[in-house]
């Protein structure tokens, strides 16, 4: 082969072996102002709890969400949401005088394009309108999708410790005052029956 010629066959080998390799890739740019939107409508729906102001948590939904608290009610959509909120803690016969909830989250949302799945506990300070004041710990799932910039949450589920809360400590108080209730009225009613039967057997 000629010289020019070998000149040219390198000079096209090295173009094509160029043109072939891969563009640089550029470092991934963090996350980190996706997690802030995240952790703001995180803030944002505590202190809407915390006022009782249903209208700035439904802000947050997505039409088609679906909310299931503690007690398995499921609400399908902002509309039943609100229905929920309202007969717990603002309709005729409410449950719930207050809320205060204190979220963490177990770690940063996992986020699959434009859907991320956050899970964590709180800790939720409740004052019924019966007297009762507790604090119930629970566990929570949530999905949220990002339509046009904004997050929105897509469905919620909280859950409680059914053999050890609060609630249960309760009603296994109640229990044993319902049992010595049950013994002291059965003793009375042993002892009426004594002085019945005393008085009879003297007549």
């Amino acid at each position: 082969m000629k010289a020019p010629a070998a000149v040219f066959a390198l000079l096209m080998l090295s173009s094509l072996a160029g043109s072939a390799q891969a563009p640089p890739v550029m470092p991934a740019m963090p996350a980190m102002d996706v997690h802030d939107a995240l952790r703001k409508v995180r803030d944002d729906i505590i202190a809407a709890i915390d006022r009782g102001d249903v209208d700035a948590i439904l802000v947050h939904l997505h039409p088609n969400v679906i909310f299931t608290p503690l007690n398995g009610r499921v609400c399908r959509g902002p509309a039943e949401v609100r229905a929920y909120f309202e007969a717990m803690m603002k309709g005729p016969h409410p449950v719930v005088k207050s809320l205060h909830v204190s979220m963490e989250v177990d770690r940063l949302t996992d986020l699959y394009g434009d859907t991320g799945i956050a899970s964590g506990s709180s800790d939720n300070h409740y004052v019924l309108t019966n007297g009762m004041d507790l604090t119930l710990k629970t566990r929570w799932t949530s999905s949220l999708v990002q339509q046009n910039g904004r997050w929105l949450i897509t469905s919620f589920h909280a859950s409680a410790n059914v053999f050890d809360n609060p609630l249960l400590d309760q009603a296994k108080a109640m229990a044993r005052y319902a049992a010595l209730g049950a013994l002291v009225i059965g003793g009375l009613i042993g002892l009426v029956i004594g002085v019945l039967m005393g008085r009879r057997r003297r007549a």
